[in-house]
């Protein structure tokens, strides 16, 4: 008997197991059947299978959409089993999760096409529609915004009524609109009200999902979809004024800050400098050495490298200043011609110097934390690094002028730029007073150099770059003066930014030099002329 109960027992157990097999395939649930149709090579079959995983809650479903967006989803035409290569080389089994050794050898990756492609990208933003993260939600949105794919349209619907955040539900009211303009069964007044949504939206991505839509619109949503594509046109030409407004600012601060210095070097000395663009380079490099001490030995005060290197860039391009003109200029006073060729050789040696001591090639200066990224303001975008220039610039300039104002070092400079031998006369050491003005306006331009060190390549040729343009600002706004040099600087950057989009980069410099030189004709003296004696004589 006990024979015989064991054979039964085998035989109730091979029936189990045999039933279980073939049961298997049946009990597959629909997340199953969806993955399995990424197998069939069929861009129907995969079309279908993004929408049900999408929809289908499973955890495995952003790995899969994900995988099938980056070209990791992979799958077996034989045994119709799909795969997942995960970022660190491990395969799984993209329907339970399972690990797999390895690809089967006649697995392959999914094929997509471009319609796929914005079906994985609206089913994407669908899967993190419902993030914690606000961010997140509003990037999903966004992403069903330039898809609009139908299919995300339930989420987006389900996602509004529940959402909180005003930021977020705007973003996933775009993202409806978006949706319902290109749905085909969408009712005529879903279309208007979509439209002026977008309209509301008034940017880039409005305008270009507007104006593809097709030429089949009922014709009231046609007409409001003109009248949005020509409110949007005019509000973005507006805000590209504005734009260029800012970027004129930005170019305008880079040349005060390039030109302050040689505007007091030029003005107290009448010294024509051509090395001062050596000394916002030296300010650059000076820059370029703190950080890479910082880096090599305290990288935890990597974010005040500036600070650190605002003053170390005015002692060494300072005190640089001081040699040359010890050096070099005191004995050339009075000779402009012999001073700017020598100035000019002298610009070839410290470019050839620093060559040899930091090699050939563009250094990297990096951007600290706070000055690193941007920021939305309207429909213009302000980057960090070009905002602080702007705030440094303006700083220098009060301190410059407060300095000039309120110091015994600034009433001796003022006096011998007005009048060099009365000063003398009174008693005032013009030398040391030369010194001082032309250490001082290399320590500034030292400080220029650290400023550009985060907008520019650090090489050799940095000053090169702004030397010319120095000048420029210097002369059109009035030898000597700094609100001219202030104003001189900003209107020629203002005024370079907006010729730029007409005539482009080079004619809008070579225009920009014509009216300047036109301008000279007429007021040799430049815009804010200096008072004095020996000025005016």
């Amino acid at each position: 008997m006990s024979a015989n109960f064991l054979d039964r027992l085998r035989a109730l157990l091979l029936a189990i197991s045999l039933a279980v097999a073939f049961a298997a395939p049946a009990l597959a649930g629909p997340f199953e059947d969806a993955v399995a149709k990424f197998a069939n090579d069929d861009f129907s079959d995969t079309d279908e299978a993004i929408g049900a995983v999408a929809t289908s809650g499973n955890p495995l479903a952003f790995p899969i959409i994900s995988a099938l967006q980056d070209g990791r989803l992979s799958a077996d035409p034989d045994t119709k089993k799909v795969f997942i290569t995960q970022a660190d080389g491990r395969v799984i089994d993209a329907a339970t999760g399972a690990a797999v050794d390895k690809l089967p050898d006649n697995a392959a990756a999914v094929r997509l096409n471009n319609r796929l492609r914005r079906a994985v990208e609206a089913a994407l933003g669908g899967l993190t529609l419902l993030s914690p993260d606000p961010a997140k939600r509003i990037a999903a949105a966004q992403s069903v915004f330039k898809s609009h794919e139908e299919s995300a349209l339930p989420v987006i619907d389900g996602a509004l009524a529940k959402e909180t955040n005003k930021s977020v539900k705007a973003a996933f009211a775009e993202a409806r609109a978006a949706i319902l303009l290109y749905k085909s069964d969408a009712t005529e007044v879903e279309k208007l009200e979509a439209v002026a949504v977008v309209k509301a939206r008034g940017d880039q991505e409005a305008m270009a999902l507007l104006t593809g839509l097709g030429n089949d619109l009922p014709p009231n949503v046609a007409r409001a979809a003109a009248s949005a594509i020509a409110s949007i046109q005019s509000n973005l030409a507006m805000w590209s004024m504005v734009q260029n407004a800012w970027y004129g600012l930005s170019l305008g601060s880079v040349l005060l800050l390039a030109a302050i210095g040689l505007a007091i070097t030029f003005g107290v000395m009448g010294v024509i400098n051509m090395a001062h663009g050596e000394m916002v380079m030296l300010g650059a490099y000076t820059t370029f050495v703190v950080q890479e001490v910082i880096r090599s030995n305290y990288p935890g005060l990597f974010d005040y490298s500036l600070l650190i290197a605002v003053p170390l860039a005015f002692l060494v391009a300072g005190a640089v200043g001081v040699l040359i003109e010890r050096g070099i200029i005191r004995f050339l006073y009075g000779r402009p011609l012999e001073t700017l060729l020598a100035t000019w050789g002298l610009s070839l040696v410290l470019q050839q110097a620093v060559r040899t001591a930091f090699g050939p090639t563009n250094r990297e200066v990096g951007n600290p934390s706070w000055m690193s990224g941007a920021f939305e303001l309207g429909q213009i975008t302000i980057t960090y690094n070009r905002l602080w220039i702007l705030c440094f610039t303006l700083a220098v300039f009060v301190i410059l002028l407060a300095m000039l104002r309120y110091t015994a070092l600034g009433l001796e400079m003022r006096a011998v730029t007005q009048n060099r031998r009365m000063a003398a006369s009174m008693g005032i050491a013009t030398s040391r007073v030369d010194a001082l003005t032309f250490g001082l306006g290399s320590g500034i331009a030292g400080i220029a150099g650290v400023a550009l060190s985060q907008i520019d390549n650090v090489s050799p040729n940095l000053g090169q770059s702004y030397i010319i343009d120095s000048f420029m600002v210097v002369v059109f706004g009035g030898v000597g003066n700094l609100w001219g040099t202030l104003v001189g600087a900003f209107t020629l950057g203002i005024a370079n930014k907006f010729l730029e989009p007409v005539a482009g980069a080079v004619l809008g410099k070579i225009a920009i030099l014509v009216l300047i030189i036109l301008f000279i004709q007429k007021r040799p003296r430049g815009l804010f002329a200096l008072k004095g004696r020996a000025v005016e004589a």
